[in-house]
């Protein structure tokens, strides 16, 4: 039977806070370390491709104890692979090896242990620097299985003897399978399900996925943000109970606190609708409040460009003072956005993997351009999106976004100073 890797690592896209970078952690373990580790000839699994039913916390503990390899990527700071890692230098004297992208600052006490570094863009991935990266991890891979030298800080340092294995025990003690339930399903089958169901818009579908990938990862802040996500978006059994439903299920992320940007982009939109619906003023001071936290944590356009709208609607509603406070912060704040995307667009590569990337940076520049009053860039820049939108209702909803926002610049409140 060959033998297993057992990798350590976040799933999905991950910020980085500590240089407002959003990684695709799934691009890592797909194009690297998972051919790397079946390039030496073992096979690899990931913690959410175990089939496992309730907690994910059993079958990890399990693999860390057991697996003849151990990969921890430990990029973006990631405290949960941290932890795991600390758990298997426990438990194995050898053969773990960790990983992270070059930009990794250790908030942790590891500088005498070797971590193999590798360029990593963001979303995307320089396949030179993947080639190249692959192939010395397989040649680690090799050399670590053979050597059988102690890599563990804990047996390096302390005398002492790795725990024995109480498998059969274990096994002894579990309740019988039932041959009349189906397997259970790993959490990367349900969230792969998931996001193919969101990309048909099927809702409904993805929310049903979502809520059983939750009581397999019941702490997992990308799972509730998706589960979130597609509950508003579903309607069901109506708009205004989705989306009481989807507030409280981020209430559980605790927005006010956090610093993730998707967090507060969600509670943002969320709220913003809210307002629409009901024309609650505190909804829409919520969400006015979610996305300037976002736009101002990580620079990121989405937050930016949804917050400098809702200053423009919030200035409408308001008394002159407050009106033109808004009207004027919602100017500069597309300013600083044009400057944002532009930098972010040079650095992206003209490659199907950014294309949506490309597609939301210029949809955001062409209403940051609409709202300085620049109609003739707008429509330049919103027909250089047109040509990189992948699907047709990424164009609607920036044509719809921008019309709304004509109508509030209509009623611009600086008329109030321009006046005789």
């Amino acid at each position: 039977m060959a033998k297993r890797c057992f990798v350590v690592m976040g799933f999905g896209e991950k910020t980085d806070y500590k240089t407002s970078r959003v990684l695709d952690m799934d691009k890592t373990y797909k194009h690297i370390i998972k051919k790397a580790v079946e390039a030496a000839g073992l096979d690899c699994v990931r913690a959410d491709e175990i089939p496992h039913a309730g907690t994910i916390d059993v079958p990890m503990y399990e693999q860390l104890m057991d697996a003849d390899l151990v990969i921890a990527d430990l990029s973006t700071s990631n405290l949960n692979a941290a932890y795991e890692l600390g758990i298997r230098h426990a438990l194995r004297p050898n053969t773990t090896i960790i990983v992270a992208e070059e930009q990794f600052a250790s908030p942790f006490d590891i500088s005498h242990i070797v971590i193999r570094r590798f360029r990593h863009d963001g979303k995307a991935l320089d396949i030179d620097v993947v080639e190249k990266f692959r192939a010395e991890l397989t040649d680690a891979i090799r050399a670590i299985l053979d050597n059988g030298r102690v890599d563990s800080p804990v047996y390096t340092f302390m005398p002492l003897q790795p725990p024995t294995r109480v498998a059969a025990l274990a096994a002894a003690a579990a309740p019988a399978a039932d041959a009349d339930q189906p397997p259970p399903a790993s959490l990367a089958a349900l969230m792969a399900e998931a996001r193919e169901a969101k990309g048909q818009r099927d809702f409904l579908t993805a929310k049903t996925l979502l809520k059983l990938a939750r009581k397999i990862a019941p702490n997992n802040t990308f799972v509730a943000q998706q589960l979130a996500l597609v509950t508003y978006k579903s309607k069901v059994p109506d708009e205004m109970a989705a989306l009481h439903e989807a507030r409280d299920l981020l209430a559980s992320l605790d927005p006010l606190r956090s610093n993730n940007a998707e967090t507060l982009g969600l509670w943002g939109a969320v709220h913003k609708r809210l307002f629409q619906l009901t024309r609650d003023r505190a909804a829409l001071d919520a969400a006015v409040f979610a996305h300037e936290k976002g736009y101002r944590l990580l620079a990121d356009h989405y937050n930016g460009i949804n917050w400098a709208y809702l200053l423009n609607l919030r200035a409408r509603d308001s008394e002159p003072a407050e009106a033109i406070a808004d009207f004027v912060l919602a100017r500069r704040a597309r300013a600083d956005l044009l400057r944002l995307c532009e930098d972010k667009l040079v650095t992206l590569k003209d490659i199907d993997e950014t294309r949506d990337e490309r597609y939301w940076l210029l949809a955001t520049m062409a209403e940051a351009q609409l709202g300085l009053g620049d109609e003739a860039r707008s429509a330049q820049t919103l027909a250089r999106a047109a040509a990189v939108a992948r699907e047709g209702w990424m164009l609607d909803s920036t044509q719809a976004q921008l019309a709304d926002l004509r109508a509030l610049l209509a009623d611009s409140p600086l008329r109030l100073i321009r006046a005789p």
